[in-house]
């Protein structure tokens, strides 16, 4: 599969900053789905706790965060492997599982193409329609995979991003408990990624695991704890497949402090509930006025982010240069495979913040 462009990220405010000769601190981030409300304070205490340690080499086997991570989905530690954030193990799973074509549900995360290239394999994917809001093709997806024959060109592995990134739709639970059985009998991995699943976590496939031996579940600590510049996520797998996946990691990638901020993340399901709310009201807010501008689809989300459409009139590129030059950064997704000229994504952050991007559009449209 040809990709588009170079990977394109959301959450550069370092080469934003620069460009525009401003403080960071001054620049409104909706490139990057951080949970705007920020980590926990537990975290923040955990910071300080945690700085003695770091003149030793961190616990290579992350033994306490996962004794808590086991704790929260009342499951073996022996099934998780910590990484330096999920992206780690995106570029590990597959090399580390001999995966030599991938079957990717788009438009998504682009990674998933090129930690399979990386591993001297190749993609093909099955993009979401416009006209069905961009719900993931779950049927089409199982369709592919219990018509495939053996050979040369089969399916190793089938990656879908659940809820996807950059839509903000998750998939349908029957039609994923159906691919799980395909894929189960084809011998077929499933790496479903749940970085965002936070948001909507009555859809998580963790119960699953125990039923589908070929399942690997990836999440984050990135986007709903509010905890990207620490580099931690994890994975959820079989015993057998979590011991080949950590053979495969470089040693002490995750390092002391991520490892105790984790730990206090996980564990303040106060604040985990008061964010919940929040956002699932903010996003109602800014999905009804995003929609109320002219021209502009938004599409529904389960996330703390919102993917819309422009009008003909005004591509994405415009507008985020536009927007750039007010100090807002947002995603431009004209370049994701499966994506429109149009396709922008949007960060939920504070009322106030939101206010401020939801007048520059308007002003941006209107001129």
């Amino acid at each position: 599969m040809a990709l588009k462009n170079a990977l394109v990220h959301g959450g550069n405010v370092y080469a934003a900053a620069r460009e525009l000769r401003r403080p960071i601190g001054s620049l409104l981030d909706f490139s990057a789905s951080i949970n705007p409300l920020g980590p926990s304070p537990q975290v923040i205490r955990a910071l300080a706790t945690a700085a003695p340690l770091i003149q030793h080499y961190p616990d290579p086997d992350c033994v306490s965060v996962k004794q808590s991570i086991a704790r929260r989905w009342k499951i073996s530690p022996d099934r998780l492997v910590i990484g330096n954030g999920s992206s780690e193990l995106i570029d590990v799973i597959p090399r580390a599982l001999g995966i030599r074509s991938a079957l990717i549900v788009g438009p998504t995360y682009g990674e998933y193409a090129r930690a399979v290239a990386r591993a001297g394999g190749r993609s093909q994917m099955v993009l979401a329609s416009r006209n069905d809001e961009y719900r993931p093709p779950l049927e089409r997806v199982t369709h592919r995979v219990q018509g495939q024959r053996s050979g040369p060109r089969a399916i190793d592995a089938v990656f879908i991003c659940h809820p996807n990134s950059p839509t903000g739709r998750p998939g349908d639970l029957q039609q994923l408990e159906d691919l799980f059985q395909a894929a189960e009998r084809g011998r077929i991995w499933v790496v479903l990624d749940e970085s965002f699943i936070d948001y909507c976590d009555a859809l998580t496939c963790v119960p699953r695991l125990q039923a589908y031996p070929r399942l690997i579940i990836l999440r984050s600590f990135t986007k709903f704890y509010g905890m990207p510049g620490l580099r931690i996520g994890y994975s959820l797998s079989s015993r057998s497949v979590a011991a080949i996946l950590k053979e495969r990691q470089p040693p002490w990638s995750v390092n002391t402090v991520a490892q105790g901020a984790a730990e206090a993340a996980i564990a303040d399901r106060r604040h985990a509930r008061r964010c919940l709310v929040y956002v699932g009201q903010e996003r109602a807010r800014m999905t009804k006025q995003l929609a109320a501008l002219a021209g502009m689809t938004v599409i529904p989300s389960s996330t703390n982010f919102l993917f819309a459409e422009l009008p003909p009139s005004c591509g994405a590129g415009l507008m985020t240069a536009a927007l750039r030059r007010r100090g807002m950064l947002i995603r431009d997704c004209s370049s994701v495979e499966g994506c429109g000229l149009g396709s922008i994504r949007m960060a939920v952050r504070t009322k106030g913040e939101n206010d401020r991007l939801l007048a520059a559009l308007a002003q941006v449209l209107e001129g």
